[in-house]
């Protein structure tokens, strides 16, 4: 690329002014405010494509009817560590690079799953709603009406040992004296070696585990991962945690198992549709936390994500610096 013409960004993402500033210093940025995933948006960023060589966003689709509305774009650069909205086949065929923020969000996202087991453990917000609407001490309540389970020394499964699924492991081992199980594609063996994380099957980890954390990415294989019959594998006295992606699990069949008492509670961050809506039978059970998809939400993390993404896309279009490509994309040692 012609370094005496900035190439032509969209960028989709409100931004911190550092990384719109580092920006605008290298491309010709259009900042553009749309919903990604209405149909009116995607309708508008179609009809801004056709001269952009790179785009800035999050959960826009990269799809072959996109690739076909953008003839020069050469880069897509997610403000997340997640690329599930990406075709990567046809990104590939087109030749178009996909970049995504991995390892800036890996602790803050641990960090949270750790305030996820312990507020289901320990019925946090559940027993926050009590206090608030005076019904500490109500007549007939008993002491044990409040009881929790512990979280230390007691067993965590965590399914997708990647990144977080390690993070996750050592506050686990080292913070809380816990007993480490894992199932992944491969062996961890740094895991392994510094935490005692054992690898096993999905089935064992599912009957042996206290806490199961599902860090799984998502793709056609782990599409409904969760359902009635691992639900009906765990203990009854389990807690399910899931911060990865909300497809991975049959929200149905999680209902289910809670109703049932197959399970004693969930933890959930992510859904199989977000927002979730106001009506979903998950806000009604009692043993259930839910937050609104907040995993990096932290004013440095985010921050951080934002630089990253940028630098990202200035080093896809320039060359001239180090970029993290999603691994299905990956065509060089640049990561």
């Amino acid at each position: 690329m012609d370094r005496l013409v900035k190439p032509r960004v969209i960028n989709l993402k409100r931004l911190p002014e550092e990384a719109g500033r580092l920006l605008t210093e290298f491309c010709d940025v259009l900042d553009v405010d749309l919903d990604e995933k209405s149909p009116e948006g995607r309708a508008r960023l179609l009809e801004l494509l056709g001269d952009a060589d790179g785009l800035l966003q999050s959960d826009a689709r990269i799809d072959k009817e996109l690739l076909d509305k953008a003839p020069r774009l050469k880069v897509v650069s997610n403000v997340s560590v997640g690329y599930n909205n990406f075709d990567t086949e046809a990104m590939r065929e087109r030749g178009v690079t996909g970049t995504h923020t991995p390892y800036v969000l890996d602790d803050t996202v641990a960090d949270l799953i750790f305030a996820l087991i312990l507020s289901a453990a320990r019925r946090v917000p559940e027993l926050d709603r009590l206090v608030k609407q005076g019904e500490w001490g109500r007549e007939g309540s008993k002491a044990e009406d409040h009881f929790g389970i512990d979280v230390h020394h007691a067993t965590i499964g965590i399914v997708g040992m990647g990144r977080i699924g390690e993070r996750v492991a050592k506050r686990a081992a080292l913070g809380f004296g816990m007993n480490v199980l894992y199932h992944n594609r491969s062996r961890k063996s740094h895991a392994e070696e510094a935490y005692g994380a054992r690898c096993v099957s999905l089935d064992e980890l599912l009957a042996k585990s206290d806490y199961v954390v599902l860090l799984a990415p998502l793709t056609p294989e782990t599409r409904g991962l969760f359902g009635a019959e691992q639900f009906d594998t765990m203990k009854s006295t389990a807690i399910f945690v899931n911060a990865s992606r909300g497809p991975l699990v049959n929200e149905a069949a999680l209902v289910e198992a809670l109703r049932g008492g197959r399970i004693r509670a969930a933890a959930l961050d992510v859904y199989e549709s977000e927002p979730v809506a106001a009506d979903h039978p998950l806000l009604r059970l009692p043993n259930v936390v839910t937050l609104p998809h907040i995993g990096s939400a932290t004013a440095k993390t985010r921050f951080d994500m934002a630089v990253t993404a940028a630098n990202n896309l200035i080093g896809g279009l320039l060359g001239d610096r180090k970029i993290y490509v999603v691994p299905e994309l990956r065509r060089d040692s640049k990561e």
